[in-house]
């Protein structure tokens, strides 16, 4: 045989197929039909077809497997639903977390039915790799999988409608509008402009009002969800709210974004990027209760510290430094945060701030009141120092209850305040199929929906024995406009009758938009979406795992 006929012998090497790394493929389009996965055709396709190119020398077709591995790798994690590495390293926060917390999060990935449907394909592999060509299989599943992506780049055949005025900030996605990339991004750009436009007056009444206290109560890691799933939805706290809201989004997952949102509480709902610039006075809600001669005061159950918490409420917020200090003195540490810094009992932080503002002769007196008892990885200090897990269950259990007891205190000293507790977002407690447990990098409905109380204590007899409830979907703007309409109502003394017709009438409704850093989850015509890169397509959020 010639040299030229061996050289040919060699470059025409036999077509083997993907071989094992069938199982790889098919083990992807088994966890994108079960919704762990968003798969993503074309560069998988062409890490397949790189996989198929038949190559005759052995050594050649070793390294070309040692390449794909990482390959693969990266590949995978890009399939997942998980935030990409850049971000992880964005948040140097991260780097503080506690030993004990690093493991916790480590176990959470493991899901015991996906190991079972993974080992039942394995099996199903190896018993059937010999008798067929797999290959065939993967190739099919790719064609499946391809066309069922045509039809988002198919083009809209309904128009979205523009919006014209504030009021149809919620009425925009009852639109007919296809829900693809161009619809979507069309709708929510709409809602940012029209959410550009509201604003909460507060108006000074021509009659002085009486003056009286505004206590927000802000939560981390509390959602109607969350209650749910520790049985708490009918708790003694929120049955005698006098105002309960149904439908209020938070419109973010993360502390920061909630306080800031919260504290501009008073304008339309921004986009994450516009929070962390400078906003005009009338839009926060302390500075609109300052000019009607309200005294605004900050405190905190942690020392703020961990991301700067602290300080971003304060410099965006225009909120003053902690009443009692950093630390409050002579207080005990009940938990400690996944940072190991102390998390002081809420009961004794806010009955020590109301002893402060008993003695206090400011006339009205507006506090701001963050709680980290319920974050995911706090840790029960113990009576030797040390520390023990600590449920989600007791803790917010403990929560309740002194919350509960601490409106006790507030009616027994007989002065008028208003008390709203609005939390920051929920705690994810199983997680879903985008996001492990704790996980709250995607703002899901489920973490946002949120249960937002009113309480009016010593201004007037409500005549009611359970809470109004408010259905309508709702954001802070609702919070802002209630608590504007108290300070211009005349009255509300003990022996009045509070018209709650009139102060919920027509309040603010906002879509359900919610943003975290290069995330967005929007609800369209009863459905929730999701895109998960600042330049990405739009994907339907996939179903809860419970």
């Amino acid at each position: 045989m010639s040299n030229s006929a061996v050289a040919t012998q060699k470059m025409n090497a036999p077509w083997r197929g993907l071989g094992a790394w069938n199982l790889y493929f098919l083990g992807k389009f088994l966890l994108t039909w079960t919704g762990h996965l968003n798969f993503q055709v074309v560069p998988n396709l062409i890490f397949a077809l790189a996989l198929l190119i038949p190559i005759a020398h052995p050594i050649v077709r070793r390294a070309r497997t040692l390449l794909a591995i990482p390959v693969a790798v990266a590949l995978l994690y890009q399939d997942t639903w998980f935030p990409p590495f850049s971000r992880l390293l964005a948040q140097p926060g991260v780097m503080s977390f506690s030993f004990e917390y690093i493991l916790e999060l480590l176990g959470r990935f493991i899901d015991w039915q996906v190991c079972a449907l993974l080992l039942l394909l394995l099996i199903g592999y190896l018993f059937i790799s010999p008798w067929l060509r797999l290959t065939t299989l993967t190739l099919l599943g790719f064609a499946w999988l391809g066309l069922s992506s045509l039809q988002w780049l198919l083009p809209p055949t309904v128009t979205l409608p523009m919006a014209n005025s504030p009021s149809s900030a919620t009425t925009t996605a009852s639109s007919g509008a296809e829900p693809d990339d161009a619809t979507l991004n069309s709708y929510l750009e709409t809602f940012y402009k029209t959410e550009a436009q509201r604003k909460v007056d507060f108006k000074i009444p021509t009659v002085k009002p009486e003056p009286f206290d505004l206590l927000v109560i802000n939560i981390c890691s509390l959602a109607w969800d969350d209650l749910d799933e520790v049985g708490l939805r009918n708790n003694t706290l929120f049955s005698q709210m006098d105002v309960i809201f149904d439908n209020f989004n938070s419109a973010t997952s993360y502390s920061g974004p909630a306080a800031i949102r919260l504290l501009r509480a008073s304008c339309g709902q921004n986009s994450h990027t516009q929070l962390y610039k400078p906003a005009a006075d009338q839009c926060l809600l302390f500075e609109d209760l300052r000019q009607l001669g309200f005294s605004n005061e900050l405190m905190l159950n942690h020392t703020g510290d961990f991301d700067g918490f602290a300080q971003e409420v304060r410099d965006l917020g225009k909120l003053p430094a902690p009443a009692l200090g950093k630390i409050p003195a002579g207080l005990p540490r009940t938990y400690v945060g996944f940072d190991g810094s102390p998390i002081w009992r809420d009961r004794d932080v806010l009955n020590k701030w109301w002893q402060h503002r008993l003695s206090s002769d400011q006339t009205n007196m507006a506090l701001f009141y963050n709680t980290t008892s319920l974050h995911d990885g706090n840790r029960l200090v113990t009576a030797d120092g040390g520390t023990k897990a600590a449920d989600y269950s007791s803790r917010a259990q403990v929560l309740l209850d002194d919350l509960n007891g601490f409106l006790k205190e507030l009616q027994k000293s007989g002065r008028r305040v208003v008390v709203a507790i609005v939390p920051e977002h929920g705690a994810a407690l199983h997680g879903d199929r985008m996001q492990i447990s704790g996980m709250r990098e995607i703002p899901s409905q489920s973490i946002t929906h949120v249960p937002v109380g009113l309480k009016l204590i010593n201004m007037g007899d409500n005549g009611q024995t359970e809470p109004v409830h408010v259905t309508q979907p709702s954001s802070y703007m609702a919070i802002a406009e209630i608590i504007a309409r108290l300070y211009a109502s005349p009255g509300l003394k003990n022996s009045q009758t509070v018209d709650w017709s009139s102060l919920l009438a027509d309040l603010p409704q906002t879509a359900k938009v919610s943003e975290n850093s290069g995330t967005v989850v929007l609800d369209y015509n009863g459905k929730p979406y999701v895109r998960i890169k600042e330049n990405g397509g739009w994907l339907p959020y996939p179903q809860q795992l419970k």
